[in-house]
């Protein structure tokens, strides 16, 4: 198939830096082109891939110091739409600016929905173009959006085997929190599992500008303790042997986590998971054989003493079978000949039949959730 892969231009694929979107990007990219495919990939310019590279940017749009991406994007969606014929498949990675662009090329274009989707702020769209066919990261992700979306299929993230190695024995028997510090990835409850347990803690994780206070106020006055270690942010080569000398990754959360990116990579290594029950969580902890899942901080103090006892083993096997890159893109070239396979017969109401209900929720009116606190 002739595919074209359209990344967010913030970042390069794959991101210098911090980036989950476009590492699944690239990830995505380049196992389509292993599999034999043609793929050429929309993004900036600095980006690194074996597929065909359409430069949109000179490089990400945050490196070169750029708030609003708004019109790059545009620009962008520019090209691929004079393209378009060249490709049988569009993929989109970029939120939502394209549905109205391509509402006459629903019958070959996919978005994969990235982000949280209770956002208010973005329903009237959602709710008008209705034709575009969408890919979510989980099934819990689904479930904000108006019932008249159109669902091709949920793919849950993969990354390359290869990417976070195994590691047979770990060698620190600390508990890893890898990350953001965020009010709803809750680094203290890590921290409150941790003293509980006694076991040590080891926090490799950025402070956003946004989070400054929430750091300043409520975790940095935490991090004194003799079992807490803030080590700050690491890089993809440093993450290896984090994660796999880990006795565990705490996954805390206290929010609707789309898929949770981190949780595959820990497991990759063997790593067992103790994650709180929110998001897509359950449906990427296999209980009791790559984690164990929590609803209460009780829960998550005693389950510190069952890791200990799991087979770091089984960890890799749950991952092999479920979250690499090859079971990811086997599922997307599954997705995309069955989007193909429907021709143009594709669902798409007119825009004019939809009356804006601003800040519905699935039908239901909900409180805005102020983008600066959305997490990335």
């Amino acid at each position: 198939m002739r595919i074209a892969q359209i990344a967010p231009l913030s970042e390069a694929v794959p991101p210098k830096f911090y980036g989950g979107t476009e590492r699944v990007v690239s990830w995505i990219t380049e196992e389509l082109v292993r599999q034999g495919h043609e793929v050429t990939l929309f993004a900036s310019g600095d980006s690194d891939t074996s597929a065909k590279l359409a430069s949109c940017t000179p490089e990400g749009l945050r490196l070169l110091g750029y708030r609003d991406h708004t019109a790059s994007h545009l620009a962008m969606l520019h090209q691929v739409h004079r393209r378009a014929h060249e490709f049988d498949i569009l993929h989109f990675h970029i939120d939502l600016l394209q549905y109205p662009m391509f509402e006459d090329l629903n019958h070959k274009c996919l978005t994969t929905m990235h982000g949280r989707l209770d956002v208010p702020d973005f329903m009237p769209v959602y709710r008008t173009f209705t034709g575009m066919p969408l890919v979510s990261i989980s099934d819990n992700q689904r479930l904000p959006m108006p019932p008249t979306s159109n669902w091709l299929a949920t793919i849950h993230h993969g990354l390359p085997a290869q990417n976070c190695p195994y590691t047979p024995e770990t060698k620190g028997g600390y508990l890893a929190f890898l990350g953001r510090i965020s009010p709803e990835k809750r680094p203290d409850r890590a921290i409150e599992m941790a003293i509980r347990s006694g076991t040590p803690l080891k926090i490799a994780a950025k402070v956003d500008k946004a989070d400054q206070d929430y750091w300043n106020e409520k975790i940095e006055p935490m991090i004194h303790h003799p079992l807490v270690e803030f080590i700050g942010e690491i890089n993809e080569e440093q993450k290896k042997d984090f994660l796999g000398n880990a006795l565990a990754l705490a996954f805390p959360i206290d929010w609707p986590e789309p898929f949770g990116l981190v949780m595959i990579e820990a497991m990759s290594a063997g790593t067992p998971v103790i994650a709180f029950r929110n998001g897509s969580v359950p449906e990427v902890i296999k209980d009791g054989v790559s984690g164990v899942l929590c609803e209460t901080m009780d829960d998550a103090v005693a389950a510190v003493a069952k890791v200990k006892t799991m087979s770091r083993a089984g960890v890799r096997r749950h991952f092999e079978g479920n979250f690499t890159a090859e079971c990811m893109v086997k599922k997307y070239v599954a997705a995309y000949e069955e989007l193909l396979s429907r021709g143009a017969d594709v669902i798409k109401l007119p825009s004019s039949s939809f009356k804006p209900q601003y800040g519905e929720l699935n039908g239901s009116a909900r409180p805005a959730i102020p983008v600066a606190a959305m997490p990335a």
